[in-house]
């Protein structure tokens, strides 16, 4: 592949993803506040949205096979097409339990989404630049998922405007896919490995995946419900989680550089423990305090790039088949902490009120720095006589 069509190919494959994440992010709160505007109550709600979550683990594996059989291009269409009729069809079905099924397709076709660009963009971007290109990818990832609510703030989420738009949005992701014929990575019959045998071969990206979930949803979820705890108004606790999503923003392409010029796993450490760090400073700061909203955006930024650096570590790791498997067990660990990382800070909030959102959020960060650094640790050590 030519410089020009490696550029081309990088290119399609970032932006029919960040349209997607406007496509999402516009389709997730609007689900929830169409079942709520149905009656549904907060606890089928929240089962219902992780449905999500349960197709992703089940999907994952077979992702490999779905990408020798059908290729990048056709797959990923397909996939954005299921995820367009499915939006449309949450708000032509009036059976609640058949959101359930719906919502199952959704979820699955995302898993396809996301773990086939992610193979994508690995397969197809050079070694010495991998770490900037995975952080280009986020990034534009994270400000099409910012641009989401946006659009629905302006259309409502009462009639079909909101419904017809998501579709739209997310059908024009299949247009830069479309485009890119004979640019995207293909995969053969060669012999691989299964999703789930990744995570004994590279523990410090997978389980980087499954933190990194768990913490952002957890984030997202309990933040400004923290900043109310200790006394902040509405409008100040919601500052919280926008200090939060530009942190995450700001830091992927920085740190991403970083990573093509140093160890991965030295790096994932180095993210874990400045994570760790700040999340035990939060309980002994004043939260109306500017070194509160300095620590969140440093804590919530550098976490964040744990999935793009373990995304690149993937990438310098793994070829062909296995990368395509290894993407997709990628995705499915974060699929996992994006399961438990709520009830687990919940419940710790509900035994230390409400401080236990800072302590399990910093003793998850710390059990992965601790896991990263004894691996570290053993390949450094010499073998013994």
């Amino acid at each position: 592949m030519t410089d020009k069509s490696r550029t081309a190919s990088i290119t399609a494959a970032i932006s029919a993803i960040a349209v997607v994440g406007v496509g999402i992010s516009l389709s997730i709160p609007l689900l929830a506040l169409e079942l709520e505007s149905r009656g549904i109550s907060r606890t089928l709600i929240g089962l219902n949205t992780a449905v999500a979550g349960i197709a992703t683990v089940f999907t994952a594996p077979f992702v490999p096979l779905l990408v020798r059989k059908l290729g990048v291009r056709l797959l990923l269409t397909l996939a954005i097409l299921l995820t367009a009729v499915s939006l449309l069809a949450f708000k032509a079905v009036g059976s609640f339990a058949l959101w359930f099924p719906l919502r199952f397709a959704f979820g699955a076709a995302l898993c396809v989404l996301f773990a086939v660009s992610e193979f994508w963009i690995n397969a197809v971007a050079p070694p010495h630049r991998r770490g900037l290109i995975m952080g280009i990818y986020a990034t534009a990832l994270s400000i099409g998922a910012a641009m989401g609510p946006a659009i629905l703030s302006v259309l409502g989420t009462a009639s079909w405007e909101p419904y017809v738009a998501g579709a739209v949005v997310l059908l024009a992701g299949a247009i830069p896919i479309l485009l890119a014929n004979g640019m995207t990575p293909r995969i053969h019959d060669d012999d691989h490995h299964g999703v789930l045998a990744f995570l004994r071969r590279s523990p410090t990206a997978l389980l980087a995946a499954l933190v990194f979930g768990a913490i952002e949803t957890a984030v997202m979820s309990f933040l400004p419900l923290y900043g109310l705890r200790l006394g902040l108004g509405e409008g100040q606790a919601s500052l919280l989680l926008t200090v939060a999503v530009l942190g995450n923003v700001a830091f992927q392409i920085p740190l991403g550089l970083v990573s093509d010029r140093v160890d991965r796993r030295l790096l994932l450490l180095g993210c874990s423990l400045v994570g760790t760090a700040g999340a035990l400073l939060l309980p002994l700061m004043q939260v109306d305090g500017p070194y509160f909203l300095a620590t969140v955006f440093l804590a919530t930024g550098v976490v964040g790039s744990l999935y793009t650096v373990g995304l690149a570590h993937l990438g310098a790791r793994f070829h062909g088949a296995n990368l395509a498997a290894a993407n997709a067990a990628f995705v499915m660990l974060y699929s996992v902490g994006l399961i438990a990382g709520p009830p687990a800070v919940g419940l710790g909030m509900d035994i230390v009120d409400p401080y236990g959102f800072a302590y399990v959020i910093a003793a998850t960060l710390g059990a992965y720095a601790m896991m990263v650094a004894s691996r570290l640790a053993l390949r450094r050590t010499p073998a013994g006589p």
